[in-house]
């Protein structure tokens, strides 16, 4: 194995490609076990568990960190994504804490300009936002959201004479 894989931060070239294969297929199994969810959504949660396995990974392919302690911690780290996850759908009051909240930027075609320069949305962004739904002002709007995720979102204002059914 130490032929293979080498260790500490003297690798050969095939040595660092030998690892980086590991890597690789490891850190694909580990996504499709613990499911779509992982990086789908990009809530606070997944960003900071992305960037701590991507450190954490990069330094078992360069050799700063033993390869199967790297992937024994990576391991952790996602089995602890996946039971946060978990929590979180079974937990509005945690999804609150851990993902955040919704936040209503605009109601009836009118934004709060308050509440966007509070969560730092410009014009700019919440006309893209607006473009993006297929909406030319914000007059045409109902309700214009600030997700967790960081995405606005815009429900239409109902048209005139619209009637639900």
């Amino acid at each position: 194995m130490h032929a293979i894989f080498g260790s500490g931060s003297d690798l050969a070239w095939y040595q660092e490609c030998a690892r980086a294969a590991v890597i690789f297929v490891y850190g694909l199994a580990l996504v499709r076990i613990a499911g779509r969810r992982i990086f789908g959504k990009w809530s606070a949660l997944d960003i900071v568990v992305s960037i701590i396995i991507g450190s954490n990974l990069s330094r078992a392919l360069t050799g700063s960190a033993q390869l199967w302690g790297t992937l024994a911690a990576t391991t952790l780290l996602v089995a602890l994504h996946w039971v946060l996850a978990r929590l979180v759908a079974a937990s509005p009051g945690l999804s609150h804490i851990i993902e955040g909240k919704a936040i209503e930027l605009a109601r009836g075609g009118s934004a709060n300009a308050a509440i966007l320069e509070h969560h730092s949305v410009s014009k700019p962004d919440l006309d893209e936002a607006l473009r993006q739904s297929g909406v030319d002002d914000i007059a045409a709007t109902g309700i214009v959201t600030l997700e967790p995720s960081g995405k606005i979102t815009v429900l239409k204002r109902d048209a005139p004479g619209a009637s639900d059914h």
